[in-house]
């Protein structure tokens, strides 16, 4: 079935939970006629040009190919719609060429992606948050040099936290960082699942990195964060020689089989890679929760993403299913299975669930907007508290109900669900993720 984007469900929670006046105010700037307009023309590239990739990506997969990663067939061409469409710099900053678009509205379009292709829209998704963490922390130069290609969608981001042995516990992160004369410093270390840690898509990939200098304190106090480029960049914004960072591997995994989850290794040639300091030395976890929240809460919107694409496969399918009898049918004829009340039941539970988490992600967007746009600071200030305690909820609910209603979604199709050929499993499998990315959801229980 072809994706739709849920444009009505969508402006709906605008309404009923995030408080469209408010949207629509001086605090956003924005009327509702331009966001259902911006909505609607991500839905069309949605559907038009990601959906048509999202089976062939699961596929073929991602593939390392002599060092160099090789994405499924189309990956590219779509990447390059997608920045040339203007939607990398959606909610970019405005002086780096960005949009300036509220968190909110952004949100609601990377549902529309991820949903689509859930294995396309990782990759923007983690380069908007490496925009956050450069933007807030790093220095002038930095800025000028990197945000405009990152925010344009010339360059993606990356997030390299955990190594082989550290899982979620980042105070056991073994990755050096030696500083030079010069300013830089060297990175060496392994880093493993990182996603687009390597691709054909741009020239180049920013990568933003965790590691520890030689007389760091230990534990979490002791981690610094370090801008990494693939291709080293010269003052001048051209592009130089490649850096000592390679793809060592690509995971096998269960689902999102496009989007490269990418082995990485720093310093392998023994010169190290050449890393510029975000931040503070000694701060580099508080630089990367910067990045970290804002991919906690994009990834609760792919939870909604997947719930809503499997939703509407179920639909379609249990339209089209005949099977046993039912009182709205002529008798002699087999009743479409959406007549039956078990599974008109199961459909209904999962549009409720995908619709509450719909609306939990956009109040949490939304409240991001008041924080950084509203001009009273006391109200700034109670709308950072509301999306601190808000973030690890989004996050969890929507990745569990995702997966439920992806499960749901399956055994509305029977034992055709269990078969990958009606694309059923594809959703269960891609969302199975979503829970254990960006902290496991026990750990949102605990924040």
């Amino acid at each position: 079935m072809t994706y739709t984007a849920p444009v009505d469900d969508i402006m709906q929670a605008l309404k009923a939970a995030a408080d469209l006046d408010t949207l629509t105010g001086e605090t956003l700037g924005l009327d509702e006629e331009t966001l259902r307009a911006v909505i609607e023309e991500a839905g069309k590239f949605g559907a038009e040009v990601l959906d048509p990739l999202s089976k062939v990506g699961d596929r073929t997969g991602a593939k390392l190919v002599d060092g160099r990663v090789i994405t499924p067939p189309g990956w590219k061409e779509a990447y390059q719609q997608f920045a040339e469409g203007g939607w990398a710099g959606l909610q970019g900053p405005e002086q780096y060429g960005g949009q300036h678009l509220p968190a909110v509205l952004g949100m609601a379009a990377s549902e529309i992606w991820n949903s689509a292709n859930m294995g396309f829209g990782l990759c923007p998704l983690l380069t908007h948050g490496a925009v956050d963490a450069i933007e807030s922390q790093g220095s002038e130069e930095l800025k000028q040099l990197y945000l405009p290609k990152m925010v344009k969608g010339d360059w993606t981001g990356t997030m390299n936290l955990t190594e082989p042995h550290a899982g979620s516990d980042l105070a056991a992160l073994k990755s050096r960082a030696v500083k030079q004369a010069d300013g830089t410093y060297r990175i060496f270390g392994t880093k493993i699942f990182i996603t687009y840690g390597e691709h054909e898509m741009t020239e180049n990939i920013i990568h933003l990195v965790l590691a520890r200098l030689p007389d760091a304190p230990p534990g979490t106090r002791g981690i610094s964060l370090f801008l990494v480029p693939k291709i080293l960049v010269n003052k001048d914004g051209s592009l130089g020689a490649r850096n000592d960072v390679i793809c060592a591997g690509v995971e096998h995994k269960l689902g999102i089989h496009a989007s490269p989850t990418c082995v990485m290794k720093y310093g392998e040639k023994g010169e190290g890679a050449i890393g510029y300091l975000v931040g503070e030395e000694n701060r580099g976890l508080n630089v990367m929760f910067i990045m970290m929240n804002a991919a906690r809460l994009a990834v609760g919107v792919q939870g909604v993403a997947v719930a809503e694409r499997a939703t509407q496969q179920a639909i379609a399918y249990a339209r089209e299913r005949k099977q046993g009898k039912s009182a709205l049918s002529p008798k002699a004829d087999m009743a479409p299975i959406i007549e039956h009340a078990d599974v008109r039941r199961m459909i209904m539970t999962m549009k409720a669930l995908t619709q509450a988490a719909r609306m939990i992600c956009l109040v949490t967007a939304k409240e991001t907007d008041v924080s950084r746009r509203a001009t009273d600071p006391a109200v700034r200030a109670a709308a950072a508290n509301r999306v601190a305690l808000l973030t690890p909820i989004a996050k969890a609910f929507s990745t569990d109900i995702g997966c439920e209603v992806a499960s749901i979604g399956v055994q509305i199709h029977g034992g055709m669900g269990f078969i990958e050929e009606t694309g059923a499993a594809q959703h269960y499998r891609d969302a199975r993720i979503l829970p254990i990315y960006e902290g496991t959801n026990g750990i949102q229980a605990m924040d």
